[in-house]
């Protein structure tokens, strides 16, 4: 067996027991380890190996959050909730100007009170070999967010949830469960921040179930701009009603590896989903992203528009899958994969899938990979920009494209506004 499995048996050990769920959690754990990572047999892995990570090992994340400079987490408003290397951390949250009919709290707060009812989503199963960190994190989570909004509120302010990786003496790993539960006709913007204090060399798991109830909207952002040696494994799990709304953000700006699966059931007639994102890799950063949509329902609807931009030595990854099943009829779904590969030593694979069981659709699926617009780059020169700068400005309006879909003005400027920053950055550094 590997270190990192070796580490997550040990981690098993060392937690505190949750009750009855105690040897459920053990056999859990112990049917992912003898499964094993997958390789590149797996399709869903085919183009990201695990052989590096499966040599390291993570101790647990302590019981307390440690300290972090406040001053991080200055330009993020409240309501927010912090968490810090996997904890929570109360000093730092500010649930101030919360409205009434909006439940945020620690899952662990749910877990000490033995709450069963309000934490039945943490009873869901993955069976499948290349579900592995899911499968971990059913095992292994203990600490996460539970975001509950009552019928029709609309709540106009952001809540901004944090997660912050901090430097530590040995390499942690910390396993995050999370509910975002929005019932009839609720509203409510969301902005996950991942970051980091320093340069952490951890790993952090986390697993998402987003349940839309009937004419409920959602504004979903997450802003990932973590460590060049940290690893996020990521999946997100969302179910939509009758004519619920989920717009999705994602911006892939960190990490030396970092991997995120959207899961979208379209399950009630009417409901659609608009999700957007960039992955941005330089250096040997490894983003990958995959997208799993499946029309179950009439009349949905599905928007999904990606770039992607791979320089130096990166590897930039996406997959993005449509099913129509049959009986939707009338869906409309879209997806536009556009990619630029900056160096002869980066890698991008581009894989879209549109598998339609039904007529009276309307689909289209395309991914394309090039290179900077040469003559554009030399209309730029001609007049006098200099070639650093012009290919700024081309990436730039490259990138831009997938922000507009975010609906918030607001939003969608302090996107654009993290995005040219670290675009800046990479510029410089190379």
């Amino acid at each position: 067996m590997s270190a990192l499995l070796d580490s997550f048996r040990d981690a098993l050990a060392l937690s505190p027991a949750h009750g009855a769920d105690a040897d459920a959690r053990r056999a859990l754990l112990e049917a992912a380890l003898r499964d094993g990572l997958p390789g590149p047999r797996d399709e869903a892995w085919k183009y990201t190996s695990l052989r590096a990570l499966e040599r390291r090992g993570f101790a647990p994340a302590p019981a307390a959050a440690p300290a972090i400079d406040p001053a991080l987490l200055a330009g993020i408003p409240a309501p927010r909730l912090v968490f810090v290397n996997g904890r929570h951390a109360a000093a730092l949250s500010d649930l101030s100007g919360l409205p009434d009919g909006v439940e945020l709290r620690p899952l662990s707060m749910l877990l000490a009170e033995d709450g069963r009812e309000a934490t039945r989503f943490l009873g869901r199963r993955f069976d499948r070999r290349d579900e592995v960190f899911a499968r971990i994190n059913a095992a292994l989570a203990d600490e996460g967010t539970v975001l509950r909004v009552e019928d029709d509120i609309v709540v106009a302010t952001p809540l901004h949830l944090v997660f912050v990786g901090a430097e530590d003496s040995s390499d942690r790993a910390w396993h995050l469960r999370h509910l975002i539960e929005l019932r009839h006709g609720a509203s409510l913007s969301i902005v996950e921040h991942h970051l980091d204090a320093g340069a952490p060399t951890h790993l952090g798991n986390a697993l998402t179930h987003v349940h839309l109830a009937a004419h409920a909207r959602l504004n979903h952002v997450r802003l990932q701009t973590q460590s060049p040696r940290m690893t996020g494994l990521l999946r997100t799990d969302a179910v939509l009603a009758r004519e619920a709304e989920y717009r999705r953000m994602d911006l892939e700006l960190g990490a030396a590896l970092s991997r995120h699966e959207l899961n979208v059931r379209l399950e009630g007639d009417g409901a659609r989903l608009h999700a957007n994102g960039v992955q941005l890799g330089d250096g040997r950063r490894h983003l990958d992203t995959r997208l799993g949509i499946e029309h179950i329902a009439r009349d949905t609807a599905c928007e999904l528009v990606w770039r992607g931009m791979a320089d130096a030595r990166s590897k930039v990854v996406f997959h993005g899958g449509i099913h129509i099943r049959p009986g939707a009829d009338g869906s409309d779904a879209g997806l536009s994969s556009k990619n630029l590969l900056l160096s002869a030593d980066a890698e991008i694979d581009t894989q879209p899938v549109l598998v339609i069981d039904t007529d009276e659709v309307k689909a289209a699926h395309g991914a394309t990979v090039g290179q900077l617009d040469q003559t554009a780059l030399f209309y730029l020169r001609s007049r006098g920009i200099p070639e650093q700068q012009a290919r700024r400005m081309l990436t730039a309006a490259f990138c831009h494209e997938p922000l507009r879909g975010i609906g918030d003005t607001a939003l969608q400027a302090m996107l654009t506004g993290a995005l040219d920053a670290t675009m800046a950055l990479d510029g410089d550094a190379q």
